[in-house]
């Protein structure tokens, strides 16, 4: 027999909304407590409902007129101490001053194979050495907070070996179908995760879109 789910209130987008265990319907999970800086590894990313951080060629026309919550590129400017990218970013967007529209300053790191013939900036490091060691380069330098991995071939790298303390993903209302996905590894084995908004960390989520016709 099915139980009656529990009384609650129509506020879901309260933080700090919790269940108690014997609540076994959860309407919605609530949003993530703001970041913290505590000198976490953390993979940070924008994604489409099928994967993609970034459209062909790197491009991010398709994040335009997306919505997000008041203040939130605030609280990763505040608690990110350095950033690491790869190459292929780079050499897309060679500009260290558009992190989080130019609110952002610190030291960045592109790790590359071929340091000698990237495009050189101010304020950027090129790396030419095993994921780990940039990744420890990276906390040095971030003092504390958190370092921004913002490549997901790096973030691959570092989740197969254990290095990742954190993802978070702000998925956006479009498929892309093309580009660059969040985690490519054909062959490779699943790697498990814990969602850390909600009480129940092995909990799928539930999400429900209207495809918008097309002008």
């Amino acid at each position: 027999m099915y139980e009656d789910p529990p009384t609650r209130g129509t506020d879901l987008g309260h933080r700090g909304d919790s269940h108690s265990p014997d609540d076994k319907f959860p309407r919605a999970l609530p949003d993530t407590e703001p970041q913290t800086a505590a000198g976490k590894v953390l993979l940070h990313f924008s994604m489409s409902l099928d994967g993609f951080v970034a459209g062909p060629e790197h491009s991010t026309d398709w994040l335009t007129g997306i919505s997000s919550r008041p203040g939130i590129i605030e609280e990763y400017v505040e608690t990110t101490g350095a950033v690491l990218g790869g190459r292929q970013g780079w050499d897309a967007y060679p500009e260290p001053g558009a992190i989080y529209g130019g609110a952002w300053q610190g030291p960045l790191f592109v790790l590359t194979h071929h340091p000698e013939d990237a495009e050189q900036a101010e304020g950027v490091t090129f790396l030419s050495c095993d994921v780990a060691e940039a990744v420890r380069i990276g906390l040095e330098a971030a003092g504390g907070k958190n370092l921004e991995v913002f490549s997901p071939t790096i973030g691959r790298q570092l989740l197969e070996r254990g290095l990742v303390d954190e993802i978070d993903l702000h998925i956006a209302p479009v498929l892309l179908g093309d580009g660059v996905r969040f985690f490519d590894n054909p062959g490779g084995v699943p790697i498990r995760l814990e969602l850390l908004n909600g009480s129940d960390r092995t909990a799928e989520v539930n999400l429900r879109y209207h495809p918008v016709a097309k002008r």
